[in-house]
C-alpha cells in the first residue's frame, strides 16, 4: 500500500454544535465537514461511534463509484422495507443477475419502445394542465408531477394508462417513502399505518403481476412486467417474492425521483422565468436546439438537485484514498448534492444557470464533478428513461401558460430524495 495519512477528522466541537443544534439536517454536518476539510473528510456522527468518511471530490468518488466498486460496495438500501430485494437493494451475485435481466431495456435501443408511452403519459398531463388554465383552479404542481411520472412508469410496467383506483392506492408509495427515515433496516413496520400502506403496495403488485399473467398486455404490447415474469420461467430466484421486489423498486424509482426533480424545475423556472424564456426562443417545437435546451433545465435542477443526494459505500478491503488511509470496515458517504455546489468545481454553484450544460466549458472536465445518478456499475439504470420523460413533459408544458405558485417551499426534507419540504399550490393563468 502507498505511503498515506489518515483522513482529517472534523473536529468534536463542530460536531457537538451541529448536535446541540437538534441534529439538523444531516447535510448541514457534512457541508461543515467539506469546507473545512476538503474533499475527503471524517465525520464521526455519534459521539462514540465509528468515523464515516464523507467523499465529494471528484477524483476520490471516480475511486469509489468507478474504478473500485469490488472494494466499496452497497451493504444494503435505506429503501429495503419497501421495496425487499429488488435491484436498488440487492448485492454482490445477485445484483449482478438482476441487473442483466433489465439492463437491455434501457439501452437506446431497448428505450425505443417506450417512447410512446412516455409521449401518451405527457400528452395525458398536458390536457389536464390545459384544463387548469381553462378553470383556474388551483392544483399542486408537486401532485401533478407525481401523477404524471407514476403514470408514465406504470404504462412502461403494463402496458396501461393508470386509472384513478390505482392512484390512489398507490399514494400509499409516497407516504412509506416519507416514512423511510424511522423504519428499521430489517423490513418490519413500526406501525400500523405503515404496515397498512405496504399492504397496499402488495396488493397492486399482486394484482398486476396476475394480469399480466393471465395475458392482460396494455394497448403498447407487453412492458417490464412481463420482462420479469419472463424471467422467472427459466431462472429459479425470480419467486413471486422477487417479482413484487423488483415491480415496486421500479415503481419507486421510476417516479419518486423524477417527481422531485421536475417539482424544483418549477420552482426554479418560477424565481428564473428567463431560462423558460431562453429555453423557448432555442428553436421551434420539436427542433434539436429546443431540446437541448430543455434539457439543460433537467440537468442543470438534477445539479442542485440530484436524484440521490448520498450514495453509501462500505469498504471491504484497505485502501488508499487522494493519499488517505482507509481501513477495511469504513462506511463512506459519497454525495453528489456537496460535489455539485462546490465552488471551486462551479462558478456561483448555487446559481440556477442552465447555460453551464449548453456552452462549453461551463462544467467540471473532470467526470466526477456531476454525478445525479450515481456512477459506475451502480449508477442507476434508469438514466436515459429518466431524462426522456422529463424532456418529454416539459416540451408538452412550457409553452403553455407558467404555473403561479400562491406558496413555496422554505426548505428541502433529505430523505431517500432532497424533495420540497412542503406543498406547491398554483394556479395557471393565460
Amino acid at each position: 500500500m502507498a505511503t498515506s495519512t489518515p483522513v482529517p477528522e472534523l473536529d468534536a466541537a463542530a460536531v457537538a454544535a451541529w448536535r446541540a443544534d437538534g441534529g439538523g439536517a444531516l447535510v448541514t454536518l457534512f457541508r461543515t465537514a467539506r469546507e473545512h476539510l476538503g474533499g475527503v473528510a471524517g465525520v464521526r456522527m455519534g459521539e462514540e461511534g465509528p468515523v464515516t468518511v464523507l467523499v465529494t471530490a471528484p477524483e476520490a468518488v471516480q475511486h469509489v463509484l468507478v474504478r473500485h466498486p469490488d472494494r466499496y460496495v452497497k451493504r444494503s438500501h435505506r429503501a429495503r422495507p419497501l421495496i425487499g430485494d429488488g435491484l436498488l437493494a440487492a448485492t454482490g451475485d445477485a445484483w449482478q443477475r438482476q441487473r442483466r435481466v433489465l439492463q437491455a431495456q434501457f439501452t437506446g435501443r431497448g428505450m425505443r419502445r417506450y417512447e410512446e408511452r412516455i409521449a401518451g403519459a405527457a400528452r395525458t398531463a398536458g390536457a389536464r394542465w390545459a384544463a387548469y388554465a381553462r378553470t383556474g383552479e388551483v392544483f399542486d404542481v408537486g401532485e401533478e408531477m407525481r401523477r404524471f411520472a407514476l403514470d408514465t412508469i406504470w404504462r412502461s410496467l403494463t402496458g396501461h394508462a393508470l386509472d384513478p383506483a390505482t392512484e390512489r392506492e398507490l399514494a400509499s408509495v409516497a407516504s412509506v417513502v416519507a416514512a423511510l427515515p424511522r423504519l428499521p433496516a430489517d423490513g418490519t413496520a413500526p406501525d400500523a399505518a405503515v404496515a397498512a400502506d405496504l399492504a397496499r403496495i402488495d396488493a397492486v403488485a399482486h394484482r398486476a403481476v396476475a394480469a399480466a399473467r393471465d395475458g392482460a398486455a396494455g394497448p403498447d404490447g407487453p412492458g417490464l412486467l412481463h420482462v420479469l415474469l419472463d424471467a422467472a420461467e427459466s431462472r429459479p430466484e425470480y419467486t413471486e417474492r422477487l417479482i413484487r421486489d423488483e415491480l415496486v423498486t421500479l415503481l419507486v424509482a421510476g417516479h419518486e425521483t423524477t417527481a422531485s426533480t421536475l417539482t424544483w424545475l418549477h420552482l426554479l423556472l418560477d424565481r428564473h422565468p428567463a431560462a423558460r424564456e431562453r429555453a423557448l426562443a432555442a428553436g421551434p417545437e420539436g427542433s434539436p436546439e429546443r431540446r437541448q435546451a430543455v434539457q439543460a433545465l433537467v440537468h442543470e435542477t438534477l445539479r442542485l438537485y440530484p436524484s440521490a443526494w448520498i450514495l453509501p459505500r462500505h469498504a471491504t478491503e484497505p485502501d488508499v484514498l487522494s493519499g488517505h488511509t482507509i481501513e477495511a470496515g469504513t462506511d463512506l458517504v459519497v454525495c453528489p448534492y456537496l460535489t455539485h455546489r462546490d465552488p471551486e468545481l462551479w462558478e456561483n454553484p448555487e446559481e440556477f444557470d442552465p447555460t453551464r450544460f449548453t456552452e462549453p466549458g461551463r462544467r467540471p472536465a473532470h467526470p466526477g464533478g456531476y454525478y445525479p445518478f450515481g456512477a459506475g456499475p451502480r449508477a442507476c439504470l434508469g438514466l436515459q428513461f429518466a431524462l426522456r420523460e422529463s424532456t418529454a413533459l416539459l416540451e408538452e408544458l412550457l409553452p403553455a401558460p407558467a404555473p403561479r405558485f400562491r406558496s413555496v417551499p422554505e426548505r428541502a426534507a433529505f430523505s431517500i430524495t432532497v424533495r420540497p419540504d412542503g406543498p406547491t399550490p398554483a394556479t395557471l393563468t393565460t
